[in-house]
């Protein structure tokens, strides 16, 4: 008989709650899951095809090593004889630095890329750290660190509260949202015009969100800081009335006022393609609305001025009186987070501790630049890359000049890659490690519910039993971590143990603590849950903002103290007027998993000053490396804007390179054309349905045309993700439909400065028919 299951989705941010259907061990159907205490039913086609991705023909069953030139099915100690043999060897030889590690975007879906690949950076020492945040959101983190002292301290647009919504560079219609985990955007966003609130999306395509929007203004590509600008700038000259009072934890108001002094709407007008009176009115409506959030994602982020352009979105929050104001734009308090702390100046953020060997790019939030990676591996001398550890990674497809990193990886002297498919990056590796499908793992989100809209908590179990001959994907981290830091041979469990005891020796280290004094080992011994990675969510969750430490204060001997800790340790133990869990007392993974369907935690709610971890302990309006990069940015105004630029977009039914293989995702509008405007394709003598080679600074691609005014005069666009041509890859259903890889026609010297992040829209591009 069949029998149902519930579990998260994976497959995109909003972490939508399923009800899985399975027969035997097969997930026959997957539906919303209606009793969900934050999707509430919501589901989209991704999550619909969960069980066509689980059963995916294509997915690897087994390690391979490559022996002979030749990947060939091998045992697991076979693939973990291999590694250990040889990572350790050239660590030994030629330095930490010798080896590199990516981590791609599906890391951050599963329990095991959020546990395990800190501990491997840490056992490798290695500082050649590569990930998809410098393909997409790092200019977020860099922003919200000089800000806030905390890169991961990002605030959400209060969705479901706000009166006035501005969304640049966003189409979570399509997307599902980014950087704020929101089941079901689109209902949420027609939510808000059904009781009156208003919508502006700045996009240059007509998207799917701009189509609900009550105004759409499609500036030039690339020009989301200059326009930004202007708008801040009006509201510091004008002062509009209804605006609200900026936030009292704020330094360097005037100084702001002075260096967007040459921002008028006037003077950014001809650069962002809009009228002055247009940005005027904008920033006067944004001024007035009773609540407003501004939020900027991925087309704001992923441009020239990257970093400029998401300081200026929080700056915009700040000065409407909108940041960490119900309605406005607000700091989750997710439940595996740092409890919160008494408001104190903090360590701040910095830039550049160090730089890549090559050419000097400076590190961001630990990482360099994923663009820069073929560099680094090609380059002779000491520091070369000579190994990587790819995890959930396919840069040769989501990385600038896949060619050159194509050619780059087939010169290391080992690669391992942990990876479900044999795709075009993982292909060139020495052993692949596969895990097992989604159903037979178990799931918290815990990157996305640090920037979730409601403050909830959620852990689903694996829905499927684990299949014979497979690992669970956390053991399969643990057994790298120990593979490659020479303890190779000790159970897995180890890894996991040291974690815990690691985090348990700083918190009783920690005179703020409740539990200072306590016995580790003791508090260890109190964690409950079938696995380590169980263990290690029991103590999260038991330490964190709404964790029920243990039960009690602990007095230094290990043993408990019944005395509430709140009545001992007063409120500053406590979230900033955060909600209680629940009758049955604080958090732990026991009263989680008596809730399958999750647990609410509340709305959002303000927590400034506490989170402020500069040094100044305010939000320091005009860090340093801002203002040292505005003038930058004020040449951009008398710059000459190229004739044509592309932009990237994403489809409802894809989620980067990673989906393209399953069949009830593929086709319809997911097609892999290069959409442009009528006027554009008359001037060119392009034609529907024809072809054109599109040329910039990284090469040449021929594309299938597709005219259409969904995009503005002057812009092109090719979706991210496709190019699934490359010889030695499985994956039969990408391959039938391969597309082009966008990110070809990049050579990898387009970065934003401040973040490093790789500018994959507004770049210049040149057109030409082909017959």
């Amino acid at each position: 008989m069949p029998r149902t299951a519930p579990r998260i989705c994976p497959l995109c941010e909003a972490t939508c709650g399923l009800t899985l259907t399975i027969e035997g061990t097969t997930v026959t159907g997957a539906r919303g899951d209606r009793d969900d205490v934050f999707s509430r039913g919501f589901i989209c086609p991704k999550g619909a095809a969960f069980g066509a991705l689980d059963a995916d023909p294509d997915r690897l069953r087994t390690p391979l090593v490559r022996r002979g030139g030749r990947l060939r099915p091998a045992t697991w100690e076979e693939a973990y004889d291999a590694i250990a043999a040889a990572v350790p060897t050239l660590v030994r030889e030629h330095g930490a630095q010798s080896v590199g590690v990516v981590l791609g975007n599906p890391n951050v879906h599963t329990m095991a890329g959020a546990l395990y690949p800190p501990l491997l950076v840490g056992a490798l020492g290695t500082r050649n750290l590569f990930t998809a945040s410098t393909l997409d959101q790092m200019p977020k983190h860099v922003s919200s660190g000089l800000l806030f002292g905390d890169p991961f301290a990002i605030p959400v647009p209060d969705l479901d509260r706000t009166d006035f919504l501005l969304l640049l560079g966003a189409n979570p219609v399509e997307s599902n949202g980014s950087l704020c985990t929101a089941p079901d955007f689109p209902g949420r966003l027609k939510a808000l015009r059904a009781r009156g609130g208003t919508l502006v999306v700045v996009d240059p395509r007509r998207t799917r969100t701009a189509r609900l929007a009550d105004r759409h203004l499609a500036p030039r590509p690339g020009s989301d800081a200059l326009l930004l600008a202007a708008l801040a700038h009006t509201l510091l000259a004008e002062r509009p009335s209804g605006m609200g009072t900026p936030t009292g934890h704020t330094e360097g108001l005037r100084e702001l006022a002075d260096a967007l002094a040459s921002f008028t709407p006037e003077a950014v007008a001809p650069a962002c393609d809009l009228t002055a009176a247009e940005i005027r009115t904008l920033a006067r409506d944004l001024a007035a609305a009773p609540t407003a959030a501004v939020y900027g994602r991925i087309g704001s982020c992923t441009v020239e001025y990257g970093t400029l352009a998401s300081w200026l979105v929080d700056v915009l929050n700040i000065l409407t009186g909108n940041l960490d104001r119900p309605g406005g734009a607000l700091f989750p308090l997710p439940a595996t987070g740092p409890r919160p702390r008494a408001a104190a100046p903090g360590r701040g953020f910095a830039l550049g501790r160090w730089h890549s060997r090559v050419s000097g790019h400076p590190e961001a939030k630990s990482e360099l630049p994923i663009a820069a990676l073929a560099e680094e591996i090609e380059t002779p001398g000491p520091g070369r890359i000579r190994a990587l550890i790819a995890i959930a990674a396919n840069p040769v497809l989501s990385a600038p000049d896949g060619r050159r990193l194509d050619a780059a990886l087939a010169g290391l002297d080992f690669m391992v890659s942990v990876d479900p498919y044999l795709n075009e990056t993982s292909r060139h590796a020495h052993v692949v490690l596969p895990p097992p499908p989604p159903s037979q793992s178990a799931h918290h989100d815990f990157a996305f519910n640090g920037f979730a809209i409601r403050n909830q908590v959620r852990y689903t179990r694996a829905a499927v039993p684990l299949e014979a001959g497979r690992l669970d994907e956390c053991e399969i981290h643990a057994r790298l971590v120990l593979a490659v830091s020479g303890t190779y041979g000790a159970e897995p469990s180890v890894v996991d143990e040291t974690a815990i005891q690691g985090a348990l020796a700083r918190e009783t280290a920690d005179r703020s603590s409740p539990l200072h004094g306590a016995d580790p080992v003791r508090l260890a011994g109190l964690l409950t849950g079938e696995s380590g990675p169980e263990r290690r969510l029991d103590l999260m969750l038991r330490l964190g903002p709404y964790g029920d430490l243990f039960g009690a204060t602990v007095r230094p001997d290990g043993q408990p103290d019944r005395a509430d800790h709140r009545a001992d340790h007063g409120a500053d133990h406590r979230p900033e007027a955060g909600p209680e869990v629940g009758p049955e007392g604080g958090l732990n993974l026991e009263r989680l998993l008596a809730h399958p369907h999750g647990i609410d935690l509340g709305p959002l709610r303000p927590r400034l000053p506490g989170l402020l971890r500069t040094r100044s302990g305010r939000i320091e309006l005009l860090p340093a490396p801002i203002a040292a990069e505005l003038p930058r940015l004020r040449a951009a105004l008398s710059g000459r804007p190229a004739a044509l630029v592309l932009v990237g977009r994403r489809h409802l039914r894809s989620n980067n390179s990673w989906l393209h293989n399953v069949p009830a995702l593929t086709g319809g509008s997911n097609r892999c054309t290069l959409q442009v405007h009528p006027q554009d394709a008359e001037r060119i003598g392009l034609t529907d349905g024809g072809r054109a080679r599109v040329t910039a600074d990284g090469g040449s691609l021929e594309v299938p045309v597709e005219v259409t005014d969904a995009v503005r005069a002057g812009v092109v666009s090719l979706p991210h993700g496709w190019g699934h041509d490359r010889d030695g890859t499985r994956l039969a259903v990408a391959a039938a439909e391969p597309g082009v890889n966008v990110n070809q026609l990049l050579d990898g010297t387009r970065l934003d400065p401040l973040s490093g992040t790789a500018v994959l829209n507004g770049f210049p591009v040149e057109l030409a028919p082909l017959p």
